[in-house]
């Protein structure tokens, strides 16, 4: 098993551990610290990124373009995206669809898919894989589950917020990874010297760097 993967099961497993906490189950219908989510619908879309993955495996291999990574962030609709906007709606629609039948039923459909993604992350090929709601590209398998770690290490801090946890740790090679990706979208977005800045000369560092 590659870096990547063994990274997104212990990522994924650390989220899994988030959601099944009672704190989460005690807040399910309280709003969250993303706005228009509640904790129900933000722990849905948190568990989407595990949930997404065996899917993508079975799928058939899709006939799309299969860009880089970084390409991939160049083309998604939701970064810059209003809160209202389509893309942004659907997102906090699926989520909530995700976890409508409750916490204890999506604990359990996540517990489900990490077992099945124990075995089938070893063997899989390094193959195009494919979101229908981006748009008509394909990535990378390994690309993808990249994509998904962001995500975990991102939503599982929103949702330890929202519910007044600390935010799970990350294991050591997720945390490479997720930083890595993040800077390099923070370079393309605001240029080398700010973010050379806001790690290095506070005094000299724009408000912000926000990779997306």
């Amino acid at each position: 098993m590659t870096d990547t993967r063994a990274d997104f099961l212990s990522t994924a497993r650390s989220a899994a551990d988030l959601l099944r906490d009672p704190a989460v189950a005690a807040a399910w219908s309280r709003p969250s610290a993303l706005p228009e989510f509640s904790v129900a619908a933000l722990a849905g879309h948190l568990a989407y990124q595990i949930l997404v993955i065996p899917q993508l495996l079975t799928s058939p291999v899709p006939q799309e373009e299969t860009v880089a990574l970084l390409e991939h962030y160049s083309r998604v609709r939701w970064i810059g995206a209003d809160l209202d906007d389509d893309i942004n709606v659907r997102i906090r629609r699926g989520g909530q669809e995700i976890s409508a039948e409750g916490h204890a039923a999506l604990v359990a459909r996540v517990d489900l898919a990490l077992g099945e993604l124990d075995g089938s992350l070893v063997s899989a090929t390094n193959r195009p894989v494919r979101i229908s709601l981006w748009g008509p590209w394909s990535l990378a398998l390994d690309d993808m589950l990249i994509t998904r770690m962001m995500e975990l290490a991102v939503h599982s801090d929103d949702l330890a917020v929202s519910v007044g946890m600390a935010a799970p740790t990350l294991p050591p090679g997720a945390v490479d990874t997720v930083i890595g990706l993040l800077a390099r979208l923070a370079v393309r977005r605001h240029g080398p010297i700010d973010v050379l800045r806001a790690l290095s000369r506070a005094e000299r560092a724009p408000a912000t760097i926000a990779a997306f």
